[in-house]
């Protein structure tokens, strides 16, 4: 009767974690993300494509929470987030993004992100093949967290800026940095944020948030860089450049006269976002 009552019990438990809500959600997401693998491309396609995300959408704000206008105080946000997982086709550009509600001004000038920290750890591990960290912290402080959560453009981390992280949250980083889809190398200009309160991750990115210049160290390393023969493949040749380039911008930033402004820019954004 006792190993009865504990198979019992045993059942009930995996239940429970199976019907839980980022489970449910994410096999809803997966189911779907199979059903449009298979899918041929045609209107009505698009048309299940769309209804799927708002399906998405809803279960997200159950998980998520109320989260509006009124809580991310950014003016051209929209009132409501949608999902930020924008495609459900794994040929598409952009597949993958973290899974969460998202909220974008016109152009994706600025762009928040509010999900949990379950569906945060899931998406880490299901980006570990592509080398992105799978502690928190050091994704946070990893080039590819903000190149794989939001957009379809690369981000390459130019510093990190010492933010004061606020009182009730657990996590608070922000990093300086250049996003686009050809040449990473120039002054950095996008500052991006992201906190964890309780069982919730913010995450806000402003493309133009601050002026800066080039440093004249880093110029040298560089250029001595790029003018050396080996590697011979010229791609590998400027990601080693570009490398030894943002070291370098990451040690010497701190004495620009422009990275107080930065910082002060970043530790603004931080206070956007609904931390209590």
């Amino acid at each position: 009767m006792r190993s009865l009552a504990f198979l019992c019990l045993f059942a009930f438990a995996t239940s429970a974690r199976a019907a839980s809500p980022e489970q449910h959600y994410l096999d809803l997401r997966d189911r779907y993300i199979a059903t449009f693998a298979k899918a041929k491309e045609s209107d009505e396609t698009i048309k299940q494509h769309d209804a799927a995300l708002n399906e998405l959408t809803g279960v997200l704000h159950g998980l998520v929470g109320p989260v509006t206008i009124k809580d991310i105080t950014i003016k051209g946000l929209p009132a409501e987030g949608k999902s930020n997982v924008d495609t459900l086709f794994k040929g598409d550009i952009g597949f993958g993004h973290l899974d969460g509600l998202a909220f974008a001004t016109e152009g994706d000038k600025q762009q928040a992100v509010v999900t949990t920290t379950s569906l945060l750890k899931h998406w880490l591990a299901e980006h570990r093949k592509d080398g992105m960290p799978q502690e928190i912290d050091a994704a946070f402080r990893s080039d590819r967290f903000y190149y794989q959560a939001i957009q379809d453009a690369a981000f390459a981390k130019y510093a990190e800026l010492p933010i004061t992280k606020p009182a009730s949250a657990s996590v608070a980083v922000a990093v300086l940095g250049v996003r686009g889809n050809g040449d990473l190398k120039g002054p950095p200009h996008e500052i991006d944020v992201v906190a964890i309160q309780g069982d919730k991750v913010y995450f806000l990115a402003a493309t133009e948030a601050v002026k800066t210049a080039e440093i004249p160290a880093c110029e040298k390393v560089w250029k001595r860089m790029m003018a050396r023969k080996v590697p011979q493949d010229s791609m590998a040749l400027e990601d080693q450049a570009m490398d030894a380039y943002t070291k370098c911008f990451a040690r010497e930033a701190a004495s620009q006269s422009w990275f107080a402004a930065a910082v002060k820019k970043a530790q603004s954004q931080m206070e956007l976002l609904p931390l209590r």
